[in-house]
């Protein structure tokens, strides 16, 4: 599973286009956010890494490309806080095919005319994410926010820094991870976890529980959340 609720991050310097293209994903029910320059894009994607990028123009001539290959140089950057696969829609201003074809060697997922109409921009990132979401869920990774669980690996990261997990705290995260807003009933836990066939009173989940929260929490972001008498929850 991907991060299904990540933002969709829109740059753009034009208010009124840019705030236009955000209401609208918002009314579509896709949490979309408006930033105006690069480095409130940086900041933003490192905070909350987004499911797709639209770039529009900002800062100056060729700034969005620029930005895109920012972005793709992150595979092998680890010091630019982007997760160098996330798909990129660009709004292009030129329709000269040289302009166009530079934007898709850059590594553009799609390249739109601006301003787009959104009808169009809705049906082209839409089959956008459902082809990355593919992609993503092919490479067995879970993404949530600012945290990233390799399932293949076990590895987990927040904000690209690794979080050592013993066996079981890995196990619990991964579980609650495969429905983060779902809440998971302890017996249900300690079933399928831990081999209790019967209910329990044991103290086990709410411990190894415990020491996960502290793990993730160390950057001051919120997981694992105790619902009182039911179970936990990843967010």
């Amino acid at each position: 599973m991907t991060a299904a609720r990540s933002p969709i991050l829109v740059i753009e310097a034009d208010l009124d286009l840019g705030r236009g293209i955000v209401e609208q994903l918002i009314a579509d029910n896709h949490p979309a956010k408006l930033v105006q320059n690069a480095r409130h894009a940086a900041l933003f994607a490192e905070r909350s890494p987004p499911s797709l990028v639209i770039i529009g123009d900002f800062d100056a001539p060729r700034a969005s490309l620029t930005l895109l290959r920012h972005i793709r140089r992150s595979e092998r950057d680890d010091t630019l806080h982007w997760q160098a696969d996330v798909p990129v829609m660009m709004l292009s201003s030129s329709s000269h095919q040289a302009d166009l074809l530079r934007a898709f060697e850059a590594g553009a997922d799609d390249v739109l005319a601006r301003p787009p109409t959104y009808l169009e921009l809705r049906a082209r990132l839409r089959a956008i994410l459902r082809r990355t979401s593919n992609r993503r869920a092919e490479k067995g990774l879970l993404r949530i926010r600012s945290l990233t669980i390799d399932t293949t690996s076990r590895e987990v990261t927040i904000n690209g820094r690794p979080i050592h997990l013993r066996r079981l705290e890995y196990d619990l995260l991964a579980y609650l991870a495969s429905d983060p807003r779902r809440v998971f009933h302890k017996q249900e836990l300690l079933t399928n976890l831990w081999g209790y066939a019967t209910p329990s009173t044991t103290r086990t989940l709410d411990s190894h529980a415990s020491r996960l929260r502290r793990k993730l929490g160390s950057d001051g972001e919120r997981w694992i959340t105790n619902v009182h008498g039911v179970g936990y929850r990843l967010i």
